[in-house]
Formats: structure tokens, sequence, C-alpha cells
């Protein structure tokens, strides 16, 4: 067991919490790139999870997201391109199209979910399952009235 640390400032705190963030989604990252998944971020998984939750146009990514419709439409354009959503005639307004995640895009949220677990199995094993909910437990009470979105994720 870790001996009691000497008192850290809140700087050298967020730079834990941010340090423990990017060393999860490096690892997944890497993975993901041997797979096949070349070039995605976290933002991409967080907009195809609203898309397949029903932010199907660049308006409601927008809202999900709390980015303008622009830097939503942005995204779908990068989402496509990478093949993991496509777009599909509306069946109510032959104008509009809507954004659907493709089996591709399914494919990456499964192995992502998949790999990000292996992550959090590695820190149970090395810090110990017991303090690794601990520190969950106390992560998910302190942000719980901060609301994450997706320029939070932003490289």
């Amino acid at each position: 067991m870790i001996g009691r640390m000497a008192q850290s400032s809140g700087a050298e705190l967020a730079l834990l919490l941010l340090g423990g963030f990017h060393s999860m989604v490096d690892e997944v990252n890497v993975e993901l790139a041997k797979r096949g998944h070349e070039g995605v971020r976290p933002v991409h998984e967080f907009a195809l999870r609203a898309v397949d939750a029903g932010a199907d146009t660049a308006s409601a990514l927008g809202r999900r997201l709390s980015v303008t419709k622009q830097a939503a439409a942005q995204t779908i354009a990068v989402l496509e391109e990478f093949g993991y959503v496509d777009r599909e005639p509306d069946p109510s307004d032959g104008r509009r199209k809507r954004v659907r995640v493709t089996p591709r895009g399914h494919e990456l949220m499964a192995i992502g979910g998949a790999l990000f677990d292996g992550v959090r199995s590695r820190w149970a094993t090395r810090i110990g399952p017991e303090q690794l909910e601990t520190l969950e437990a106390h992560l998910a009470q302190l942000t719980e009235r901060h609301t994450f979105t997706a320029e939070d994720l932003r490289d």
C-alpha cells in the first residue's frame, strides 16, 4: 500500500487526472489503430454514441454535444469519411438526410468499450479492485455537477 503522499497542489491534481485520462485514451487509441481504426479521437466515440442514441442530424448532434451545428457537421463529415456513419434520406422529409451509425461504427464502439474495460481491469490489478472502486466513487461524487461535452474531449 502506498503511504500518505505529501500535500499536492490543485494544479498537480488536475494534471494527474488529465494524465490518467490521456493514459487510458492513448493506450486504447494505439490498440484501435492496430485493429484498423487509425485516427480515432475521444470526440468521435462520444459523437457515435450520441448518434446511436438518436442525435441523427447535425442540429441534434450539436445540441447533444453542446457544440455549434457547424462543429457537429464537421464531426459528422469526419465520421462519414472514416465509414463510421452514413446519411440516408429522412422518410418524412425527402430534403433531409438522417445520420446513422454503420456496422463499422458499431464495431468501433464495441472494440473501444472492450479496450477501455481492459485498461480498467489492468488498473484494478495494479492498485487493487477496492482502491479503484473507491477512486471511481470519489470521482463520480466530485464530478456529479459537471456536464461533460465534446469540447472536453478535443485534443
